[in-house]
């Protein structure tokens, strides 16, 4: 394995320490090994006045601000010595930038090795999907949505809207988050030139993110698809939990890339 940071290489089939996150626009989520419980705050530097929100839509906007929160919402649950493993969840279309962003940032907690999985493969991997087949992933978060087709586990089509949960009320109904799915969905069936992914709209859509406990969402998505809509477990953990089970299985689990390099 390349090391995300430059250190030696860390033998993953010794007992990991370590940390998976999710570092959303909204609300940061993260299981530390040893814990068991999820830890979910928000994406802010402090609470109250004066609060610096450095992600923002999907897009890590400040990391000297985004490595201060991990700090303060971390460091002192993490242990003091040893190697540190930290699997985390980006956005589909994130790209380089958010990638080099967020190892920046993450330097704050020290990892030894730094693993990074899609969302949408880590909403995959809390449901238990299979990954053999093709699959529909929507992920509406706060302040972003995304739709992904996996194939086989990996990430073959992405298409993500500015638009969230945050967003409705007003004169912006839910129904302006269910268009933009069909919409997205209807360019990706539109430019696919296989089946995969009509086969897998045709399984049902994996639903995941705060806005997939709104039936006022849920309820037109269905109808704009004309398909079925499957809301994970906790949807709005979903993420997080997902890169947990991969924390704990990263020695062997092929869809985790190490940051700045390859397995």
């Amino acid at each position: 394995m390349t090391t995300a940071l430059g250190r030696r290489p860390w033998p993953l089939y010794r007992k990991l320490s370590g940390v998976a996150l999710d570092l959303g626009s909204a609300r940061t989520r993260a299981w530390v090994s040893g814990r068991g419980s999820i830890l979910d705050a928000p994406t802010v530097t402090v609470p109250g006045d004066g609060a610096v929100h450095p992600v923002q839509r999907g897009t890590i906007v400040d990391t000297p601000a985004a490595a201060r929160m991990l700090d303060r919402l971390l460091g002192h649950r993490l242990p003091r010595y040893g190697s540190r493993l930290i699997v985390l969840t980006v956005p589909a279309l994130g790209g380089p930038a958010f990638r080099a962003s967020a190892r920046t940032a993450l330097e704050a907690l020290r990892p030894h090795t730094l693993l990074t999985v899609p969302s949408a493969r880590a909403v995959a991997t809390a449901a238990g999907a299979e990954p053999d087949r093709p699959l529909l992933v929507v992920d509406i978060g706060a302040h972003l949505t995304e739709v992904v087709l996996l194939t086989d586990g990996a990430v073959t089509d992405a298409r993500c809207a500015a638009l969230g949960t945050v967003d409705l009320g007003g004169d912006t109904p839910a129904t302006r988050i269910a268009d933009a799915v069909a919409t997205m969905v209807t360019a990706m069936l539109e430019q696919d030139r296989t089946s995969q992914t009509l086969d897998a709209l045709r399984d049902g859509v994996l639903l995941a993110g705060g806005g997939a406990l709104r039936p006022d969402i849920t309820r037109p998505l269905t109808d704009r698809l004309h398909a079925p809509v499957r809301p994970v477990a906790a949807p709005h953990t979903a993420a997080v939990r997902g890169a947990a089970t991969l924390l704990l299985s990263a020695h062997t689990h092929p869809s985790t890339t190490a940051l700045g390099g390859t397995r």
